[in-house]
Formats: structure tokens, sequence, C-alpha cells
């Protein structure tokens, strides 16, 4: 999953929340021991979240619209594309709660900064200069985000206009599968915190 998810699923719990998005730039034992017991957690979720997510089958056939375009990629853009529609997801985000929500993150992270990893610090200047959590909503967002995963990317021939364009033609198809994927995600995680926490 990809950001907004990871946040989501942190069920407003600051250390979750920290541990949720520093995951990917905290290597090794020694890297986690730097951090709390709650931050390690929430870097155990973050882990557990990337494992259901892709060993999932509604998102198999989720990455397989992906594939010819993109090939390895796959699982890269089906997770900005579950933030997609987790943004629009009204029962989850009603309102103006998507903008609130976004702002909390961005808060739980400037209130500690100086202790995360400098390599998460420097994608986070962006993610909040540029509201990544909030305008994973409109097509502006996505096509930005698409262009950002495209720019990194090893040895990926397709243009982001093309990729972006399979997003489009398989809107509906790509809905389904976040509607059909995200309440077992969901389920899954509420179930390892309350397995940990007992």
């Amino acid at each position: 999953m990809n950001y907004l998810a990871h946040a989501y699923l942190s069920f407003h719990q600051p250390a979750l929340i920290t541990g949720n998005l520093i995951a990917d730039y905290v290597k090794g034992r020694q890297q986690l021991a730097l951090y709390s017991p709650a931050i390690q957690q929430g870097i155990r979720i973050h882990r557990a979240i990337d494992t259901f997510t892709d060993q999932h089958p509604v998102t198999s056939r989720a990455k397989s619209f992906f594939r010819p375009a993109c090939g390895l990629y796959s699982g890269v853009f089906t997770d900005l594309v579950y933030d997609h529609f987790l943004a629009l997801d009204s029962s989850r985000f009603p309102g103006e709660t998507l903008y609130d929500f976004a702002t909390e993150v961005y808060d739980v992270i400037n209130h500690q900064e100086e202790t995360l990893p400098e390599r998460f610090l420097d994608m986070f200047s962006y993610m909040q200069q540029y509201n990544w959590l909030y305008n994973y909503r409109n097509d502006n967002g996505m096509e930005r985000a698409f262009r950002g995963v495209s720019s990194r990317a090893k040895g990926l021939e397709s243009s982001p206009a093309v990729i972006f364009a399979v997003f489009l033609e398989h809107y509906e198809a790509l809905r389904d599968c976040y509607q059909a994927f995200f309440p077992a995600l969901q389920t899954h995680v509420e179930n390892l915190l309350q397995t940990e926490n007992r």
C-alpha cells in the first residue's frame, strides 16, 4: 500500500503513524532498535500490510491491468490507485475530513522529525509541500504521483502518460478491486493489532 493507506491504518495513533510511514527507510535490527516499541510496532504493521497486499488475489487482478505497460512496477502503481480510491471513499473520509487527516499526519511527523531517517524526511518534505495525502483524490495529484514513481523507476520503458492512461481506461475495474480488497485489509490489520496488544 501507499502512504495514505499506511497512515489511515494507523488509526490516529501517532507512534503507529510514524512507524508505518518510515518503515521503508528503516533497515536491519540496529536501525529498528533506535525507535520506541510503539514505533517498532508501526514498522511491523507496515510490513504486514505490504505482505497481505502483495499476496492478495484482488491485488493480482489490479496489477494485471498495469503489467503490460510497466512490468514489475505494476504493484507500485496499484498501491497508488488504492490510495486514490481510499481518498475518495466517503465512508472513510466524509466531507473535508481527508484534508484534516492529512494535516494530522503531517503534524505527527513534524513534531519528531529530529529522530527520523534523513532519507524519509527528504521525501516527506515533498509529501507535505504538495499535500500528497490529500491530492491523491484528484487527477492532477495522481498524475504527479505517477510521474514521480516513473522518474525513480530503473528500466521502466513506458512513459508516465502511457501508464496513467491505463489507470483511466480501467478506472471502474480498479475501483471494484479497491472496494473488494480494502475492507479485508483493514480487518487484517485490526486483528494483528488486537493480537499484539493483548
